[in-house]
C-alpha cells in the first residue's frame, strides 16, 4: 500500500498512536441511480492511497473484464462488491469503508440510489454528520434526489455537499452548473432543516475536485471534495448531549455483584455522579465504572460499560439510564415522522411492534395527519403509507417509555417499526413530541373488578370470536350457540358484523384501512363486555390475521377463544344468501375478501367448524362442549 504517511516505516507504534487521536467524520453518499456515487467513494480511495498493490491490480483486470469504462479503471467496482451488483452496474446494499488523510479518519456510507432500496439508504443517513447528494450533471435533479435529501434532512444531517457529477458530459458548462445549484437551492431552503449546502462541480470518473482544483473548472475556485471533508466542523456530538444508557443486560455473575451494561448513547458518566432510571424515576449514585480492562472514573458516548450503584434499585433491559440533573421524558403516546420500508402499505389502526435501544413496546398507529410530497414537500391528505413513502401521524404504545426528541437527541428519538406476523421491520420512525394528553391520562383502578363481576354471574367471561368467510355460516352458528348459553342461565352478548356497521362502525367502508380499523373498535368493545363479566360472541370475517392477534392480546390467557367456520369458498358462493358473490364476481363489490381481497385463514384456531360435515346446531354444541372443558 502507498504510505499515507512517512512515519509507518519510521515508527509504527507513533504512527498508530497519532491515528488514534484523528477526528472520525461519519459520511454518507447518496442520490438518484446512476449518478457516481459509487465511482466518487472510489476515487475517494484510490486518491487516499488507501489500496494495496494487489487490490490495484485486481481493480483494474476487474474493470477490463466488467468493462463499463472501456479499458479504463472503474472505481464504482471497489465498493460495489455483490455479484447483481457488478452485473446490474448499480448498488444494492449499503456499502460501509474506512479510510483516511492526515487530518482526519473516514467512515462513508454507499448508498444505494435505486427507488425499491430507499430503506437502505436511510439505514446509513442514521449516523451521518455530512451528506454529499450527488447530481448528474445531464440529468439535473431528480424525484430520488430529492427524496433522499429530505431523508438526510429528516434524520438530522445538517451539512450536505451537493456534488454536481459527470461535468465531463456537458463539457465542464458553468451554466449546467448554477443551474442545478439554484434548483435545488429553490427546493431546499423552502422545507429542509439543512444549515449549510455547498456546491461542488466534480467528474468522480476523471478526478475533477475530488482531492484538488481542476483545470476543467477555472471558473469554480472553491474547496474540492476532500477540502471540504478534511475542514468542516461537525455539530453537536453525542458526547456534549445529556447522559443517556440504555440497560442491555443486568450482569448478575455472584451474589456479591449486581451492575447494568450497555452501551454510553450519549453524555458521559464519572462515579458519584446522579442517575435517574426511566420510566420508574427512580433515583440513585453511581458507585463504579466496570470494563473488562478495569474501573473507570470517567467514560462516555460510544462506551460499553457496566455501571453499579449505591442503591439496590430495582432496574432491567430496557430501562434508561439517565443524568438526574437533566433526564430525558417518559410518555406512551407520541408524534412522530415515518419512513414506510415495506411493500404492504401501513395500515392506521394496526398493531406493530415498536423498537427503540433496548425498548420494546406494541404500538397502534393512529390515522395519518399527513403524507409528504418529496417532489414538492406538500402535506397530502392520506389514510395510508405505501413503500418509501412518508408521513406524520400519531402512535400510540402499550406502555411508557424513555424518549427525547429525535432533534435533540437520535439515538434516544429513533426507533424501527416490526411487523408482528413476519418480524419484519416495515418502517423507521423519529419522535418529534410527546402528546400532552398522554401525561393526562392515567389508569384509574377501581374496587369492582372483572373477576368480581364474573363471580357475581356465576360464570367465566370468554370472546368467542367467529371467523371465515362471508357465507360460511358464522352468524348462525353464534346465534344458536347464544340462545344455548342463555337456556344454560349464562350472561352473554353478541356483536355481529353486519349489525356493528349499522352504528359504531357506520363511518368506515370496505378498504384495507377501514377493514382494520373495524376489527380494531370491535376488539376493544369487546374486551369492555369481557370486562363486564360476560360471554361475548363476535361473528366478523376479520380477513386479517394481525388483528385478530391484535384482539387476541387485548385478553388474558385462555379468554380468547377462536372459531374458524371452515367453509370452502365454491361452498360460500352457491349459498349466496345476500348475493354478494354475484355482484364481486361483476366488479360491483371491489375489495370482497375471497374474490379481490385476500382472507388469511387462521393457522392455530380453539375451534375449528366444518359446515359441509356438520349442521349449525352441531357446531354450537362442539363449541359448548370445549368451553365446559376449558
Amino acid at each position: 500500500m502507498a504510505h499515507v504517511s512517512d512515519l509507518i516505516s519510521k515508527d509504527i507504534e507513533s504512527y498508530l498512536a497519532a491515528h488514534e487521536q484523528k477526528e472520525l467524520l461519519r459520511f454518507i453518499t447518496c442520490g438518484s441511480v446512476d449518478d457516481g456515487k459509487s465511482t466518487l467513494i472510489g476515487r475517494m480511495l484510490y486518491e487516499s492511497h488507501m489500496l494495496f498493490d494487489d487490490h490495484l491490480a485486481a481493480l483494474e483486470a476487474d474493470s477490463k473484464k466488467v468493462g463499463t469504462q472501456e479499458g479504463e479503471i472503474d472505481f464504482a467496482l471497489l465498493v460495489d462488491g455483490l455479484a447483481a451488483e457488478r452485473e446490474q452496474g448499480i448498488t444494492i446494499d449499503v456499502a460501509y469503508r474506512f479510510f483516511s488523510t492526515d487530518k482526519r479518519k473516514y467512515i462513508v456510507a454507499d448508498t444505494p440510489g435505486h427507488e425499491e432500496y430507499t430503506r437502505n439508504m436511510a439505514t446509513g443517513a442514521s449516523t451521518a454528520d455530512v451528506a454529499i447528494i450527488l447530481v448528474d450533471a445531464s440529468q439535473g435533479v431528480l424525484t430520488q434526489t430529492r427524496r433522499h435529501s429530505f431523508i438526510v434532512s429528516m434524520v438530522g444531517v445538517k451539512r450536505i455537499i451537493l456534488a454536481v457529477n459527470k461535468l465531463d458530459l456537458v463539457n465542464y458548462s458553468e451554466e449546467v452548473f448554477n443551474r442545478i445549484k439554484a434548483d435545488y437551492h429553490e427546493f431546499a431552503n423552502d422545507a429542509l432543516a439543512i444549515e449549510e449546502i455547498t456546491a461542488i462541480p466534480i467528474s468522480a470518473l476523471n478526478g475533477d475536485n475530488i482531492v484538488g482544483p481542476s483545470e476543467n473548472t477555472p471558473w469554480y475556485d472553491g474547496q474540492s471534495v476532500m477540502e471540504y471533508l478534511e475542514t468542516v466542523e461537525v455539530a453537536i456530538t453525542s458526547q456534549s448531549r445529556p447522559f443517556r444508557m440504555p440497560v442491555q443486560w443486568v450482569n448478575r455473575p455472584n451474589r456479591e455483584f449486581r451492575g447494568f451494561a450497555g452501551l454510553i448513547g450519549s453524555g458521559c458518566i464519572s462515579t458519584g455522579d446522579k442517575i435517574r432510571v426511566l420510566p420508574s424515576g427512580t433515583e440513585s449514585e453511581v458507585a463504579r465504572i466496570v470494563t473488562y480492562d478495569g474501573d473507570l472514573e470517567l467514560a462516555g458516548a460510544g462506551r460499553s460499560v457496566t455501571l453499579t450503584l449505591t442503591d439496590e434499585i430495582d432496574i432491567s433491559r430496557g430501562d434508561i439510564i439517565t443524568s438526574a440533573d437533566d433526564p430525558c421524558g417518559s410518555a406512551d403516546q407520541f408524534q412522530a415522522h415515518i419512513l414506510w420500508m415495506d411493500e404492504s402499505a401501513m395500515m392506521a389502526g394496526r398493531q406493530y411492534l415498536f423498537k427503540s435501544n433496548s425498548q420494546t413496546s406494541s404500538m397502534t398507529l393512529g390515522r395519518l395527519k399527513h403524507r409528504i410530497d418529496v417532489n414538492t414537500l406538500e402535506e397530502l391528505p392520506a389514510k395510508v403509507l405505501d413503500m418509501n413513502e412518508i408521513g406524520v401521524c400519531n402512535i400510540s404504545l402499550s406502555s411508557r417509555i424513555a424518549f427525547d426528541p429525535y432533534n435533540a437527541d437520535p439515538v434516544m428519538g429513533g426507533f424501527v417499526i416490526v411487523d408482528r406476523m413476519t418480524n419484519n421491520t416495515v418502517g423507521m420512525g423519529l419522535i418529534d413530541y410527546a402528546l400532552r394528553r398522554a401525561d393526562n391520562i392515567h389508569w384509574q383502578s377501581m374496587d369492582v373488578t372483572k373477576q368480581s363481576r364474573a363471580e357475581q354471574k356465576g360464570q367465566r367471561p370468554r370472546l368467542i370470536w367467529f371467523t371465515g368467510l362471508s357465507g360460511s355460516g358464522k352468524s348462525s352458528i353464534a346465534n344458536i350457540l347464544e340462545k344455548k348459553l342463555q337456556a344454560m342461565g349464562r350472561h352473554t352478548i353478541s356483536l355481529d358484523g353486519d349489525n356493528i356497521r349499522h352504528g359504531l362502525n357506520r363511518d368506515l367502508g370496505f378498504t384495507k384501512t377501514d377493514r382494520v380499523e373495524n376489527i380494531r373498535r370491535v376488539a376493544e368493545t369487546s374486551k369492555l363486555m369481557v370486562e363486564a363479566g360476560l360471554i361475548c360472541i363476535t361473528s366478523f370475517i376479520s380477513p386479517f390475521a394481525s388483528e385478530r392477534d391484535m384482539a387476541r392480546n387485548l385478553m388474558s390467557e385462555g379468554e380468547f377463544v377462536e372459531v374458524f367456520v371452515d367453509t370452502p369458498l365454491e361452498v360460500c358462493e352457491q349459498r349466496d344468501v345476500k348475493g354478494l358473490y354475484a355482484k364481486a364476481r361483476a366488479g360491483e363489490l371491489p375489495n370482497f375478501t375471497g374474490i379481490s381481497s385476500p382472507y388469511e385463514a387462521p393457522k392455530n384456531p380453539e375451534i375449528r367448524i366444518d359446515t359441509t360435515q356438520m349442521s349449525a346446531e352441531d357446531a354450537a354444541e362442539q363449541i359448548l362442549d370445549y368451553l365446559s372443558r376449558s
